[in-house]
């Protein structure tokens, strides 16, 4: 059954999500809310500010849009855990009430891009020590937001992905995020330890898997319910993830050494004060970000996933977790001319 063309409005379209779902929704008319340059491959876009009033539109392109739109899929967000609650809160709240406004005039059903870990309220870490990272700005706000859509009294989805990863197949990301830096230290051995149990599940999703997912609730004209696009309880552990990345880099010429596991307690006990606090600031502030990162996963219990209920999708196996990973990790060395790839650029 071929799916009603739709005319949506995309936000946050140079983003990860953004830009994989540009690469799904083309069957529908698209229409990217930009505030500075167009992404690449959109082929309609608009020049407007979330948090301003109106989205920043002109008024003859707001009151065009209002009338065509019959679709948002609200994706943009602050996610840098360093910006700070001001300009986190401006966009990923103020901004989803300006998109829900404009939902409001133009009748469209609103799909709301948040993030499972609005689910792990206890885990953020109040003393982030020197570090600039505080996850706890960024799921405040995504919470206020997903409240802010709930009580909308409108047409909504909220959608709720776990860490998203590149592609499944090809590894490929349009940017870089927190866990790729986690994976280049252990290929560059750079991270002697990792304050994670080895059962520690990091629960991820394909970039391709999630666009999918929100992609066949568009086509299906979905207009209610929350949807966890998550591993679950096939969610890799800490070990395995450590273990393929050794792999790989072993395979395609970097021997990374697997860093030691160990728990939070330790590292406040004896860790930080041993050995941690007699390095460079700029050390001990890396090392405090990766405490509060590694904190959302510490003791945590699987999130929640409803992804076999999206029609057309199905749950991800560990197999196919295990096999996106090992992708996403060879194309961070391609792309970083790591290993064989350094010898090749040379």
């Amino acid at each position: 059954m071929t799916a009603t063309r739709r005319t949506i409005l995309l936000t946050g379209a140079s983003g990860v999500v953004g830009n994989a779902l540009l690469q799904h929704l083309g069957h529908h008319k698209v229409v990217c809310l930009v505030h500075n340059n167009a992404p690449e491959g959109a082929t309609e876009h608009v020049r407007g500010d979330l948090t301003a009033p109106g989205l920043g539109l002109d008024p003859q392109d707001r009151h065009r849009l209002a009338a065509e739109v019959d679709t948002i899929i609200h994706c943009a967000a602050v996610t840098d855990f360093t910006a700070g609650a001001d300009a986190t809160r401006d966009l990923n709240v103020v901004g989803t009430e300006r998109v829900l406004e404009f939902a409001t005039e133009s009748g469209a059903i609103t799909h709301y891009v948040s993030t499972a870990f609005v689910a792990r309220t206890d885990l953020t870490r109040s003393d982030v020590g020197e570090g600039m990272a505080d996850p706890s700005d960024y799921l405040e706000t995504k919470r206020a937001a997903e409240h802010v859509v709930a009580t909308a009294g409108l047409p909504t989805t909220i959608i709720r992905p776990s860490i998203v990863i590149g592609d499944s197949t090809t590894g490929a990301i349009t940017k870089f995020q927190g866990l790729h830096t986690l994976i280049r230290a252990v290929l560059k051995n750079t991270l002697p330890l990792v304050p994670l149990q080895p059962d520690a599940h990091i629960d991820f999703v394909p970039q391709d898997v999630l666009a999918t997912a929100i992609t066949s609730l568009v086509d299906s004209g979905t207009s209610f319910g929350e949807y966890w696009i998550t591993a679950g309880q096939n969610a890799l552990t800490t070990s395995t993830m450590i273990e393929l990345c050794v792999e790989v880099g072993s395979r395609l010429g970097l021997e990374a050494q697997p860093p030691r596991l160990v728990n939070t307690d330790m590292v406040d006990r004896l860790i930080r004060p041993v050995f941690i606090n007699p390095l460079p600031r700029a050390v001990r502030r890396r090392f405090d970000d990766m405490i509060a990162m590694t904190a959302l996963f510490a003791n945590a219990s699987y999130f929640p996933s409803t992804l076999g209920d999206v029609p057309g999708c199905a749950p991800l196996s560990t197999d196919l977790l295990a096999d996106a990973f090992t992708r996403g990790v060879e194309h961070l060395m391609r792309a970083q001319r790591l290993g064989q790839f350094a010898e090749e650029a040379a």
